[in-house]
């Protein structure tokens, strides 16, 4: 951990990511929200490298967002359990990014998501300057919002509009549209490392399941065979 910074230096009045710290000291609560980052993250990469064919883009799981300055300085910080902020470079100055710091950057994140593990109360507090609803709401801004319950097996997603989240309402498969990404977010039964629990996934607009690369091979796999078994049938031999 980074120790604290003297904020009284004036050669370094507005810190970088280098000179905060990367973490409070807390660890992740449960087995299930490191999968799910994962999860999220490799499934949507096709979608981002489309988006962004020059690799100009970041994804953040359960890492500091900087949005004030404090004193512990990680006071000044949420960590949402997934982020993706467009059109900013995944490395700062060669630098593997330690956290992302908003008055260095400016641009927001598009989607912020956390992964409930108590009531949800946290998540979904007002309070000004502490509630995290608040805090992403009045000064992070991403432009979606997402509250995830595994235990509920449910998903509630807001839209920043006109400076306050509204809540969106499913469409008729049940998900949610995120538009700008082109992609839909909602609840999944399944099993994914072991776990067979409702699971946050992405689909495309037509109502395609996003694929971890695990489940393209698998899906490849048996493309392969069905042909196999058909060439067979046809007394043609597959390997030749």
């Amino acid at each position: 951990m980074t120790s604290a910074i003297n904020f009284t230096d004036e050669l370094t009045p507005f810190p970088d990511h280098t000179q905060l710290p990367e973490s409070d000291g807390t660890f992740v609560k449960n087995f299930q929200e490191h999968p799910q980052s994962i999860l999220l993250t490799d499934s949507i990469q096709p979608i981002l490298q489309k988006r962004h064919p020059d690799g100009q883009y970041c994804i953040g799981q359960d890492s500091g967002i900087y949005w004030r300055m404090t004193d512990p300085p990680e006071k000044g910080a949420e960590a949402p359990d997934w982020f993706y902020v467009p059109n900013v470079p995944p490395l700062l100055d060669g630098q593997i990014r330690r956290s992302y710091v908003l008055w260095r950057e400016f641009i927001a994140p598009l989607i912020a998501l956390e992964f409930v593990s108590g009531d949800g109360t946290e998540e979904r507090d007002k309070t000004p300057w502490k509630g995290k609803f608040w805090i992403y709401e009045q000064v992070i801004h991403p432009s979606f919002y997402g509250i995830y319950e595994v235990n509920k097996a449910s998903v509630e997603v807001y839209e920043l509009i006109g400076g306050q989240y509204q809540l969106i309402s499913p469409n008729e498969r049940g998900h949610y549209a995120i538009i700008p990404l082109g992609v839909e977010l909602g609840i999944w039964q399944g099993e994914y490392q072991n776990l067979e629990i409702p699971w946050l996934r992405w689909w495309d607009e037509q109502g395609n399941l996003l694929l971890t690369g695990e489940e393209r091979a698998e899906q490849e796999r048996q493309r392969a065979e069905r042909l196999a078994a058909q060439l067979r049938a046809l007394g043609v031999d597959p390997e030749v």
